[in-house]
Protein backbone atom coordinates (compact mmCIF):
# COMPACT_ATOMS: atom_id res chain seq x y z
CA UNK A 1 0.00 0.00 0.00
CA UNK A 2 2.84 2.47 1.02
CA UNK A 3 4.39 1.57 -2.64
CA UNK A 4 1.11 2.41 -4.46
CA UNK A 5 0.52 5.21 -2.68
CA UNK A 6 4.46 6.86 -3.37
CA UNK A 7 3.79 5.65 -6.82
CA UNK A 8 0.50 7.74 -6.95
CA UNK A 9 2.12 10.98 -5.60
CA UNK A 10 5.28 10.73 -7.92
CA UNK A 11 2.39 10.87 -10.67
CA UNK A 12 0.55 13.49 -9.57
CA UNK A 13 3.88 15.70 -8.72
CA UNK A 14 4.61 15.44 -12.34
CA UNK A 15 1.34 16.07 -13.59
CA UNK A 16 1.47 18.80 -11.37
CA UNK A 17 5.48 20.04 -12.47
CA UNK A 18 4.10 19.66 -16.46
CA UNK A 19 1.55 22.07 -15.21
CA UNK A 20 3.87 24.43 -13.93
CA UNK A 21 6.01 24.21 -16.63
CA UNK A 22 3.61 25.72 -19.05
CA UNK A 23 4.90 29.11 -19.72
CA UNK A 24 2.89 32.11 -19.58
CA UNK A 25 1.20 34.55 -22.25
CA UNK A 26 3.68 37.46 -22.04
CA UNK A 27 6.63 34.42 -22.50
CA UNK A 28 4.71 32.92 -25.21
CA UNK A 29 4.28 36.16 -27.00
CA UNK A 30 7.68 36.76 -26.86
CA UNK A 31 9.13 33.59 -28.28
CA UNK A 32 6.23 33.53 -30.78
CA UNK A 33 8.99 35.78 -33.02
CA UNK A 34 7.68 37.62 -36.24
CA UNK A 35 4.40 35.53 -37.20
CA UNK A 36 1.78 35.42 -40.32
CA UNK A 37 -1.66 35.42 -41.05
CA UNK A 38 -2.35 32.35 -43.10
CA UNK A 39 -5.38 34.40 -44.66
CA UNK A 40 -8.35 33.73 -47.28
CA UNK A 41 -8.18 29.92 -46.77
CA UNK A 42 -9.79 28.38 -44.05
CA UNK A 43 -11.35 31.40 -43.11
CA UNK A 44 -13.21 31.72 -46.89
CA UNK A 45 -16.62 31.09 -47.13
CA UNK A 46 -19.73 32.65 -48.64
CA UNK A 47 -23.78 33.15 -49.08
CA UNK A 48 -24.04 32.04 -45.45
CA UNK A 49 -24.85 28.52 -46.82
CA UNK A 50 -23.37 24.82 -45.69
CA UNK A 51 -19.76 24.16 -47.37
CA UNK A 52 -17.45 21.61 -48.13
CA UNK A 53 -13.97 21.12 -47.38
CA UNK A 54 -13.61 22.79 -51.04
CA UNK A 55 -14.23 26.05 -49.23
CA UNK A 56 -10.69 26.75 -48.22
CA UNK A 57 -9.84 27.62 -51.79
CA UNK A 58 -13.02 29.80 -52.35
CA UNK A 59 -10.95 32.49 -52.09
CA UNK A 60 -8.28 32.21 -54.40
CA UNK A 61 -6.02 30.02 -52.59
CA UNK A 62 -4.93 26.66 -53.24
CA UNK A 63 -4.83 24.06 -50.41
CA UNK A 64 -2.21 24.32 -47.52
CA UNK A 65 0.58 22.50 -47.65
CA UNK A 66 3.30 21.28 -45.36
CA UNK A 67 5.93 22.76 -47.40
CA UNK A 68 4.80 26.00 -47.28
CA UNK A 69 5.12 26.35 -42.92
CA UNK A 70 8.50 24.56 -43.57
CA UNK A 71 9.24 27.53 -46.03
CA UNK A 72 7.74 30.10 -43.47
CA UNK A 73 10.32 28.89 -40.42
CA UNK A 74 13.30 28.36 -42.70
CA UNK A 75 12.76 32.22 -43.68
CA UNK A 76 12.60 32.82 -39.58
CA UNK A 77 8.82 33.34 -39.28
CA UNK A 78 7.95 31.96 -35.78
CA UNK A 79 3.93 31.72 -35.39
CA UNK A 80 1.40 31.15 -37.64
CA UNK A 81 -2.47 32.45 -36.83
CA UNK A 82 -4.73 30.20 -38.79
CA UNK A 83 -8.54 31.84 -39.21
CA UNK A 84 -10.97 29.52 -39.33
CA UNK A 85 -14.86 30.05 -40.53
CA UNK A 86 -17.20 27.32 -38.87
CA UNK A 87 -20.36 28.80 -39.64
CA UNK A 88 -20.36 27.12 -42.74
CA UNK A 89 -19.22 23.65 -41.21
CA UNK A 90 -21.40 23.09 -38.87
CA UNK A 91 -25.08 21.89 -38.54
CA UNK A 92 -28.08 23.35 -37.11
CA UNK A 93 -27.41 21.21 -33.03
CA UNK A 94 -23.66 23.15 -33.77
CA UNK A 95 -21.69 20.09 -34.39
CA UNK A 96 -18.58 20.84 -36.40
CA UNK A 97 -18.37 18.35 -39.74
CA UNK A 98 -15.75 15.78 -39.14
CA UNK A 99 -14.03 16.39 -42.37
CA UNK A 100 -13.84 20.10 -42.04
CA UNK A 101 -12.80 19.49 -38.27
CA UNK A 102 -9.68 17.15 -39.59
CA UNK A 103 -8.91 19.47 -41.99
CA UNK A 104 -8.25 22.01 -39.26
CA UNK A 105 -6.49 19.85 -37.44
CA UNK A 106 -4.02 18.82 -40.72
CA UNK A 107 -3.23 22.48 -41.04
CA UNK A 108 -2.28 22.94 -37.27
CA UNK A 109 0.11 20.25 -37.87
CA UNK A 110 1.24 22.18 -40.67
CA UNK A 111 2.64 24.79 -38.26
CA UNK A 112 3.49 23.02 -35.09
CA UNK A 113 5.35 20.13 -37.20
CA UNK A 114 7.37 22.79 -38.71
CA UNK A 115 8.75 24.25 -34.86
CA UNK A 116 6.19 27.49 -35.19
CA UNK A 117 3.59 28.62 -32.66
CA UNK A 118 -0.22 28.40 -33.75
CA UNK A 119 -2.72 30.98 -33.10
CA UNK A 120 -5.85 29.14 -34.01
CA UNK A 121 -9.35 31.20 -33.95
CA UNK A 122 -13.04 31.98 -34.91
CA UNK A 123 -12.87 34.14 -37.78
CA UNK A 124 -15.62 35.28 -39.92
CA UNK A 125 -18.47 33.57 -37.66
CA UNK A 126 -18.16 37.38 -36.64
CA UNK A 127 -17.96 40.99 -38.70
CA UNK A 128 -19.65 43.48 -40.81
CA UNK A 129 -22.49 41.40 -42.90
CA UNK A 130 -25.41 39.08 -42.60
CA UNK A 131 -23.94 35.39 -42.39
CA UNK A 132 -22.37 36.50 -39.20
CA UNK A 133 -23.95 34.86 -36.49
CA UNK A 134 -21.71 36.07 -33.20
CA UNK A 135 -22.77 39.66 -32.48
CA UNK A 136 -21.65 41.98 -29.94
CA UNK A 137 -25.13 42.23 -28.14
CA UNK A 138 -26.41 40.69 -24.84
CA UNK A 139 -29.81 39.67 -26.93
CA UNK A 140 -27.26 38.12 -29.28
CA UNK A 141 -25.53 36.39 -26.84
CA UNK A 142 -27.91 35.05 -24.80
CA UNK A 143 -29.52 33.57 -28.30
CA UNK A 144 -26.28 31.68 -29.16
CA UNK A 145 -24.28 30.91 -25.95
CA UNK A 146 -25.23 27.73 -25.89
CA UNK A 147 -23.67 27.21 -29.58
CA UNK A 148 -20.56 29.51 -28.48
CA UNK A 149 -19.60 27.63 -26.02
CA UNK A 150 -20.17 23.86 -27.86
CA UNK A 151 -18.05 25.28 -30.55
CA UNK A 152 -15.06 26.02 -28.39
CA UNK A 153 -15.71 22.75 -26.85
CA UNK A 154 -15.45 20.77 -29.65
CA UNK A 155 -12.23 22.80 -31.26
CA UNK A 156 -10.33 22.39 -27.20
CA UNK A 157 -11.54 18.80 -27.13
CA UNK A 158 -9.95 18.30 -30.66
CA UNK A 159 -6.63 19.56 -29.23
CA UNK A 160 -6.37 19.26 -25.72
CA UNK A 161 -3.29 17.08 -26.15
CA UNK A 162 -1.14 19.79 -27.73
CA UNK A 163 1.80 21.78 -26.30
CA UNK A 164 1.91 25.37 -25.28
CA UNK A 165 3.07 26.05 -29.23
CA UNK A 166 -0.67 26.28 -29.63
CA UNK A 167 -3.11 28.96 -28.54
CA UNK A 168 -6.55 29.50 -29.11
CA UNK A 169 -7.78 32.50 -30.00
CA UNK A 170 -11.70 33.59 -28.79
CA UNK A 171 -13.27 35.12 -32.07
CA UNK A 172 -11.95 37.73 -34.47
CA UNK A 173 -13.74 40.95 -35.20
CA UNK A 174 -16.80 41.40 -33.51
CA UNK A 175 -19.31 43.81 -34.02
CA UNK A 176 -22.47 45.30 -32.15
CA UNK A 177 -26.02 44.89 -34.44
CA UNK A 178 -25.20 48.37 -36.38
CA UNK A 179 -21.98 46.70 -37.60
CA UNK A 180 -20.36 49.82 -36.19
CA UNK A 181 -16.19 49.54 -36.59
CA UNK A 182 -13.96 51.83 -34.10
CA UNK A 183 -15.94 51.31 -31.09
CA UNK A 184 -19.68 50.23 -30.00
CA UNK A 185 -22.56 52.27 -31.26
CA UNK A 186 -20.40 54.36 -33.44
CA UNK A 187 -22.54 53.21 -37.01
CA UNK A 188 -26.10 53.94 -34.66
CA UNK A 189 -27.75 57.01 -36.19
CA UNK A 190 -26.76 59.20 -33.22
CA UNK A 191 -22.95 58.39 -33.86
CA UNK A 192 -23.19 56.85 -29.96
CA UNK A 193 -25.36 55.47 -27.87
CA UNK A 194 -24.10 54.82 -24.33
CA UNK A 195 -27.02 51.97 -23.98
CA UNK A 196 -25.92 50.54 -26.96
CA UNK A 197 -22.28 50.34 -26.57
CA UNK A 198 -22.61 49.59 -22.57
CA UNK A 199 -24.37 46.63 -23.88
CA UNK A 200 -21.84 45.58 -26.90
CA UNK A 201 -19.16 45.54 -24.61
CA UNK A 202 -21.01 43.90 -21.75
CA UNK A 203 -21.31 41.19 -24.44
CA UNK A 204 -17.78 40.94 -25.59
CA UNK A 205 -16.75 40.53 -21.97
CA UNK A 206 -19.38 37.18 -22.16
CA UNK A 207 -18.32 36.09 -24.89
CA UNK A 208 -14.66 35.97 -23.77
CA UNK A 209 -15.79 34.07 -20.32
CA UNK A 210 -17.93 31.48 -22.16
CA UNK A 211 -14.75 30.88 -24.04
CA UNK A 212 -12.08 31.16 -21.10
CA UNK A 213 -14.76 28.30 -18.74
CA UNK A 214 -15.75 26.43 -21.73
CA UNK A 215 -11.74 25.96 -22.62
CA UNK A 216 -10.72 25.13 -19.06
CA UNK A 217 -13.50 23.02 -18.38
CA UNK A 218 -12.16 20.15 -21.31
CA UNK A 219 -8.77 20.09 -19.11
CA UNK A 220 -5.77 18.20 -20.31
CA UNK A 221 -3.45 20.86 -22.06
CA UNK A 222 -6.49 23.22 -22.18
CA UNK A 223 -6.44 24.12 -18.56
CA UNK A 224 -3.03 25.91 -18.88
CA UNK A 225 -3.05 26.89 -22.41
CA UNK A 226 -2.74 30.41 -23.23
CA UNK A 227 -5.74 32.04 -24.39
CA UNK A 228 -6.18 35.38 -26.55
CA UNK A 229 -9.18 37.25 -25.96
CA UNK A 230 -9.76 40.52 -28.81
CA UNK A 231 -10.99 43.91 -27.67
CA UNK A 232 -14.60 44.81 -29.23
CA UNK A 233 -14.07 45.13 -33.21
CA UNK A 234 -10.21 44.24 -32.19
CA UNK A 235 -10.18 48.03 -32.25
CA UNK A 236 -7.01 49.62 -31.05
CA UNK A 237 -7.91 52.51 -30.23
CA UNK A 238 -5.86 55.27 -32.05
CA UNK A 239 -6.38 58.29 -33.34
CA UNK A 240 -8.14 61.44 -31.56
CA UNK A 241 -10.79 62.35 -33.60
CA UNK A 242 -13.32 61.08 -31.08
CA UNK A 243 -13.79 60.50 -27.32
CA UNK A 244 -14.64 57.34 -27.40
CA UNK A 245 -12.00 55.62 -29.47
CA UNK A 246 -10.59 53.99 -26.14
CA UNK A 247 -13.64 52.41 -24.85
CA UNK A 248 -12.82 49.13 -26.99
CA UNK A 249 -9.79 48.91 -24.57
CA UNK A 250 -11.00 49.97 -21.09
CA UNK A 251 -14.31 47.86 -21.49
CA UNK A 252 -12.17 45.16 -22.34
CA UNK A 253 -12.18 43.10 -18.59
CA UNK A 254 -9.93 40.16 -17.81
CA UNK A 255 -11.69 36.83 -17.66
CA UNK A 256 -12.02 35.13 -14.39
CA UNK A 257 -9.31 32.22 -14.78
CA UNK A 258 -9.25 29.04 -13.27
CA UNK A 259 -5.94 28.51 -14.14
CA UNK A 260 -5.13 31.59 -12.83
CA UNK A 261 -3.19 34.78 -13.91
CA UNK A 262 -1.27 34.88 -16.43
CA UNK A 263 -2.28 32.59 -18.73
CA UNK A 264 -4.36 35.12 -21.16
CA UNK A 265 -3.41 37.69 -23.85
CA UNK A 266 -5.59 40.27 -25.59
CA UNK A 267 -5.22 41.35 -29.22
CA UNK A 268 -6.02 44.02 -31.37
CA UNK A 269 -5.46 44.80 -35.08
CA UNK A 270 -4.03 47.56 -36.62
CA UNK A 271 -3.72 48.91 -40.39
CA UNK A 272 -2.86 52.94 -39.74
CA UNK A 273 -2.80 55.23 -43.03
CA UNK A 274 0.68 55.60 -44.62
CA UNK A 275 0.27 58.74 -46.72
CA UNK A 276 2.18 60.17 -44.18
CA UNK A 277 4.93 58.49 -42.87
CA UNK A 278 6.03 60.89 -40.18
CA UNK A 279 2.35 60.57 -38.85
CA UNK A 280 1.96 57.34 -39.04
CA UNK A 281 5.04 56.53 -37.11
CA UNK A 282 3.68 58.72 -34.64
CA UNK A 283 0.28 56.98 -34.40
CA UNK A 284 1.80 53.30 -34.01
CA UNK A 285 3.92 55.05 -30.58
CA UNK A 286 0.63 56.26 -29.21
CA UNK A 287 -0.89 53.27 -30.00
CA UNK A 288 1.81 51.08 -28.54
CA UNK A 289 1.84 53.48 -25.32
CA UNK A 290 -2.38 53.47 -24.75
CA UNK A 291 -1.92 49.75 -25.29
CA UNK A 292 0.44 49.49 -22.40
CA UNK A 293 -1.49 51.81 -20.35
CA UNK A 294 -5.17 50.25 -20.92
CA UNK A 295 -4.93 46.80 -21.28
CA UNK A 296 -0.80 45.50 -20.62
CA UNK A 297 -1.78 46.94 -17.29
CA UNK A 298 -4.53 44.45 -16.54
CA UNK A 299 -2.43 41.68 -16.58
CA UNK A 300 -1.49 40.42 -20.35
CA UNK A 301 0.03 40.80 -22.89
CA UNK A 302 -0.93 42.34 -26.36
CA UNK A 303 -0.60 40.29 -29.74
CA UNK A 304 -0.91 42.84 -33.23
CA UNK A 305 -3.13 39.73 -34.63
CA UNK A 306 -3.45 41.29 -38.03
CA UNK A 307 -1.29 44.82 -38.89
CA UNK A 308 -0.70 46.30 -42.62
CA UNK A 309 -1.96 49.65 -43.98
CA UNK A 310 -5.42 51.14 -44.32
CA UNK A 311 -5.91 50.16 -48.02
CA UNK A 312 -5.00 46.97 -47.67
CA UNK A 313 -7.78 45.66 -49.76
CA UNK A 314 -7.88 48.81 -52.31
CA UNK A 315 -7.30 48.55 -55.64
CA UNK A 316 -3.89 49.24 -55.78
CA UNK A 317 -2.16 48.70 -52.21
CA UNK A 318 0.12 51.06 -50.57
CA UNK A 319 2.90 48.17 -51.31
CA UNK A 320 2.25 48.01 -55.03
CA UNK A 321 1.65 52.35 -54.89
CA UNK A 322 4.75 53.33 -52.93
CA UNK A 323 7.07 50.26 -52.51
CA UNK A 324 10.14 52.16 -50.25
CA UNK A 325 7.47 53.77 -47.99
CA UNK A 326 5.99 50.48 -47.30
CA UNK A 327 9.27 48.72 -46.30
CA UNK A 328 10.34 51.58 -44.29
CA UNK A 329 6.61 51.31 -42.18
CA UNK A 330 6.73 47.36 -41.86
CA UNK A 331 10.43 47.95 -40.52
CA UNK A 332 9.57 50.09 -38.05
CA UNK A 333 6.25 48.46 -36.55
CA UNK A 334 8.34 45.38 -36.64
CA UNK A 335 11.18 47.10 -34.43
CA UNK A 336 8.70 49.00 -32.44
CA UNK A 337 6.31 45.83 -31.28
CA UNK A 338 9.56 43.36 -30.14
CA UNK A 339 11.19 46.27 -28.57
CA UNK A 340 7.27 46.78 -26.15
CA UNK A 341 6.81 42.84 -25.89
CA UNK A 342 3.92 42.47 -28.70
CA UNK A 343 3.04 40.10 -30.61
CA UNK A 344 3.04 40.88 -34.43
CA UNK A 345 1.02 38.68 -37.07
CA UNK A 346 1.54 40.27 -40.63
CA UNK A 347 -1.60 40.23 -43.12
CA UNK A 348 -0.99 38.15 -45.55
CA UNK A 349 0.43 39.06 -49.18
CA UNK A 350 3.69 37.92 -48.61
CA UNK A 351 2.74 34.36 -49.88
CA UNK A 352 0.08 34.46 -52.00
CA UNK A 353 -2.61 32.69 -54.25
CA UNK A 354 -0.25 29.64 -56.54
CA UNK A 355 2.79 30.77 -54.83
CA UNK A 356 1.69 29.31 -51.49
CA UNK A 357 1.30 25.86 -53.70
CA UNK A 358 5.11 25.80 -54.94
CA UNK A 359 5.73 27.75 -52.30
CA UNK A 360 7.58 30.49 -52.71
CA UNK A 361 7.28 34.07 -51.40
CA UNK A 362 5.63 36.54 -53.45
CA UNK A 363 7.00 39.59 -51.79
CA UNK A 364 10.12 38.48 -50.65
CA UNK A 365 11.56 42.35 -49.79
CA UNK A 366 8.77 42.81 -47.50
CA UNK A 367 9.27 39.74 -45.60
CA UNK A 368 13.29 40.13 -45.84
CA UNK A 369 12.37 43.79 -44.23
CA UNK A 370 10.41 42.43 -41.45
CA UNK A 371 12.59 39.45 -41.03
CA UNK A 372 15.75 41.90 -40.50
CA UNK A 373 13.67 44.59 -38.14
CA UNK A 374 13.21 41.43 -35.90
CA UNK A 375 16.82 39.47 -36.26
CA UNK A 376 19.01 42.91 -37.45
CA UNK A 377 20.52 44.10 -40.18
CA UNK A 378 23.01 41.08 -40.56
CA UNK A 379 20.05 38.53 -40.98
CA UNK A 380 20.01 36.83 -44.34
CA UNK A 381 16.46 34.77 -44.69
CA UNK A 382 16.51 32.36 -47.31
CA UNK A 383 13.36 33.76 -49.18
CA UNK A 384 12.62 31.12 -52.18
CA UNK A 385 11.05 33.39 -55.37
CA UNK A 386 9.65 31.79 -58.93
CA UNK A 387 12.98 33.17 -60.06
CA UNK A 388 14.43 30.19 -58.31
CA UNK A 389 11.80 27.75 -60.21
CA UNK A 390 12.56 29.23 -63.87
CA UNK A 391 9.47 29.90 -66.34
CA UNK A 392 6.16 28.17 -65.96
CA UNK A 393 3.27 26.97 -68.00
CA UNK A 394 -0.16 27.66 -66.82
CA UNK A 395 -2.53 24.83 -67.99
CA UNK A 396 -6.30 26.26 -67.49
CA UNK A 397 -9.06 24.21 -67.30
CA UNK A 398 -12.56 26.02 -67.76
CA UNK A 399 -15.66 24.47 -66.54
CA UNK A 400 -18.60 26.48 -67.92
CA UNK A 401 -19.26 29.72 -70.07
CA UNK A 402 -17.81 33.21 -69.17
CA UNK A 403 -15.65 31.60 -66.21
CA UNK A 404 -12.38 33.19 -65.39
CA UNK A 405 -8.58 33.16 -64.74
CA UNK A 406 -7.04 35.90 -63.14
CA UNK A 407 -3.94 37.59 -65.30
CA UNK A 408 -3.76 40.19 -63.07
CA UNK A 409 -5.39 40.11 -59.37
CA UNK A 410 -3.19 42.68 -57.18
CA UNK A 411 -4.37 46.26 -59.14
CA UNK A 412 -2.34 48.79 -61.14
CA UNK A 413 -2.28 52.55 -61.56
CA UNK A 414 -3.01 52.78 -65.61
CA UNK A 415 -0.26 55.67 -65.77
CA UNK A 416 2.26 53.35 -64.87
CA UNK A 417 2.14 50.72 -67.78
CA UNK A 418 1.53 50.79 -71.03
CA UNK A 419 -0.24 47.39 -72.03
CA UNK A 420 -0.19 44.20 -70.71
CA UNK A 421 1.16 40.86 -73.08
CA UNK A 422 -0.59 37.50 -73.34
CA UNK A 423 1.13 34.53 -74.75
CA UNK A 424 -0.41 31.06 -75.63
CA UNK A 425 1.15 28.02 -76.49
CA UNK A 426 -1.51 27.33 -79.47
CA UNK A 427 -3.97 29.77 -81.19
CA UNK A 428 -7.61 29.18 -79.54
CA UNK A 429 -10.69 28.49 -81.57
CA UNK A 430 -12.16 32.14 -82.80
CA UNK A 431 -14.46 33.65 -80.17
CA UNK A 432 -13.41 31.15 -77.30
CA UNK A 433 -11.40 33.74 -75.40
CA UNK A 434 -11.08 37.22 -74.28
CA UNK A 435 -9.02 39.24 -72.16
CA UNK A 436 -11.27 41.26 -70.04
CA UNK A 437 -10.51 44.32 -67.75
CA UNK A 438 -12.60 43.90 -64.61
CA UNK A 439 -15.47 46.93 -63.68
CA UNK A 440 -14.69 48.17 -66.85
CA UNK A 441 -16.84 46.78 -69.53
CA UNK A 442 -13.83 46.30 -71.68
CA UNK A 443 -12.45 43.11 -73.34
CA UNK A 444 -10.13 42.20 -76.30
CA UNK A 445 -10.58 39.38 -78.20
CA UNK A 446 -7.49 36.34 -78.42
CA UNK A 447 -7.57 35.22 -81.74
CA UNK A 448 -3.63 33.83 -81.74
CA UNK A 449 -0.91 32.68 -79.92
CA UNK A 450 0.36 36.57 -78.96
CA UNK A 451 -2.44 39.06 -77.45
CA UNK A 452 -1.61 42.83 -76.70
CA UNK A 453 -4.42 45.01 -74.79
CA UNK A 454 -2.90 48.64 -74.50
CA UNK A 455 -4.15 50.24 -71.53
CA UNK A 456 -5.85 53.65 -72.31
CA UNK A 457 -6.93 55.81 -68.90
CA UNK A 458 -9.65 57.21 -71.23
CA UNK A 459 -11.52 54.32 -71.22
CA UNK A 460 -9.79 52.19 -68.01
CA UNK A 461 -10.01 54.99 -65.48
CA UNK A 462 -6.67 56.14 -63.17
CA UNK A 463 -6.67 51.95 -62.38
CA UNK A 464 -7.57 48.94 -62.76
CA UNK A 465 -8.52 46.35 -60.38
CA UNK A 466 -7.90 42.85 -62.23
CA UNK A 467 -8.07 41.65 -65.48
CA UNK A 468 -8.85 38.11 -66.48
CA UNK A 469 -8.86 35.53 -69.29
CA UNK A 470 -12.22 34.78 -69.96
CA UNK A 471 -13.96 31.91 -71.56
CA UNK A 472 -17.00 32.46 -73.97
CA UNK A 473 -18.06 29.21 -75.09
CA UNK A 474 -20.27 26.71 -72.83
CA UNK A 475 -18.49 23.58 -73.56
CA UNK A 476 -15.03 22.41 -71.21
CA UNK A 477 -12.11 23.65 -72.76
CA UNK A 478 -8.26 23.62 -71.24
CA UNK A 479 -5.88 26.69 -72.84
CA UNK A 480 -2.05 26.45 -71.89
CA UNK A 481 -0.84 30.21 -70.84
CA UNK A 482 2.99 30.43 -71.97
CA UNK A 483 3.55 34.05 -70.49
CA UNK A 484 1.74 36.89 -69.16
CA UNK A 485 3.17 40.33 -69.11
CA UNK A 486 2.23 43.68 -68.23
CA UNK A 487 5.13 46.37 -70.02
CA UNK A 488 6.17 49.49 -67.99
CA UNK A 489 5.95 52.76 -69.16
CA UNK A 490 9.74 52.76 -69.28
CA UNK A 491 9.81 49.73 -71.34
CA UNK A 492 10.58 46.97 -68.83
CA UNK A 493 8.71 44.21 -68.15
CA UNK A 494 6.94 41.99 -65.36
CA UNK A 495 5.89 38.59 -65.81
CA UNK A 496 2.31 37.63 -63.81
CA UNK A 497 1.17 35.02 -62.67
CA UNK A 498 -2.33 33.05 -63.68
CA UNK A 499 -4.60 32.01 -60.77
CA UNK A 500 -8.36 31.02 -61.24
CA UNK A 501 -10.75 33.68 -60.72
CA UNK A 502 -13.81 31.66 -61.02
CA UNK A 503 -15.57 28.85 -62.59
CA UNK A 504 -12.20 27.03 -63.86
CA UNK A 505 -8.44 25.49 -62.30
CA UNK A 506 -5.39 25.94 -62.82
CA UNK A 507 -2.38 23.65 -63.16
CA UNK A 508 1.39 25.20 -63.00
CA UNK A 509 3.72 23.34 -64.90
CA UNK A 510 7.77 23.84 -64.63
CA UNK A 511 10.58 23.29 -67.04
CA UNK A 512 12.92 21.02 -65.80
CA UNK A 513 16.87 20.34 -66.09
CA UNK A 514 16.12 16.70 -65.61
CA UNK A 515 16.58 15.08 -69.58
CA UNK A 516 13.13 14.14 -70.56
CA UNK A 517 12.00 10.79 -70.38
CA UNK A 518 10.30 8.73 -73.23
CA UNK A 519 7.18 7.16 -72.87
CA UNK A 520 8.33 3.66 -74.03
CA UNK A 521 11.37 4.19 -71.14
CA UNK A 522 11.05 2.51 -67.35
CA UNK A 523 10.12 5.00 -65.06
CA UNK A 524 8.43 7.71 -67.74
CA UNK A 525 5.44 7.60 -65.69
CA UNK A 526 6.31 7.96 -62.37
CA UNK A 527 6.95 11.16 -60.37
CA UNK A 528 10.63 12.17 -58.54
CA UNK A 529 10.91 14.75 -55.95
CA UNK A 530 13.48 17.82 -56.60
CA UNK A 531 16.29 15.41 -55.13
CA UNK A 532 15.55 12.92 -58.13
CA UNK A 533 14.30 10.38 -55.64
CA UNK A 534 11.34 8.34 -56.77
CA UNK A 535 7.71 8.72 -55.07
CA UNK A 536 5.58 6.27 -55.14
CA UNK A 537 2.58 8.26 -53.36
CA UNK A 538 2.71 12.00 -54.26
CA UNK A 539 1.40 14.42 -52.31
CA UNK A 540 0.72 18.36 -52.72
CA UNK A 541 4.10 19.63 -54.01
CA UNK A 542 6.69 19.96 -56.73
CA UNK A 543 7.32 17.12 -58.65
CA UNK A 544 9.62 15.98 -61.72
CA UNK A 545 7.27 13.99 -64.31
CA UNK A 546 7.92 13.22 -67.76
CA UNK A 547 11.27 15.51 -67.26
CA UNK A 548 9.37 18.31 -66.28
CA UNK A 549 8.61 20.47 -62.78
CA UNK A 550 4.68 19.55 -62.17
CA UNK A 551 2.46 20.85 -59.35
CA UNK A 552 0.83 18.22 -57.55
CA UNK A 553 -2.30 19.66 -55.40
Amino acid sequence: MRKLLLSMLTVLMAATLHAQEFETATQAVKNMGVGWNLGNTLDANGNGVHQGPDSETYWGQPYTQQELMTMMKTAGFGSIRVPVTWYNHMDANGNVDAAWMARVHEVVDYVINAGMYCLLNVHHDTGDGSTHWLHASMQTYNQVKTKYEKLWQQIAEEFKDYDQRLLFESYNEMLDDYNSWCFASFNHPSKYNATVAADAYNAINSYAQSFVTTVRGTGGNNARRNLVVNTYAAANGSGTWNAHLKDPLTELAYPTDPAGTGHIAFQVHAYPNIGNLTSAKNEINQMFTDLNTYLVSKGGPVIIGEWGTSNVDATVPDYIADREKYLAFATFFVQKAKAGGFGMFYWMGISDGTDRSLPVFTQPDLAEAMLKAYYGDDYQPVLPTRDDLGASNYEITYNQQWSEANLLSNGIHTADYLRLELELTEAPANGAFQIKVYDKNVVTPVTSTTTSMPFNASTMGASIPRITLQYCLSTPATVTVKEVRLVKSDGTKERQAVSTFWGCAVNEVFPSSVPALHADQPGADTYYDLQGRRVNHPTRGIYIYRGRKVVVR
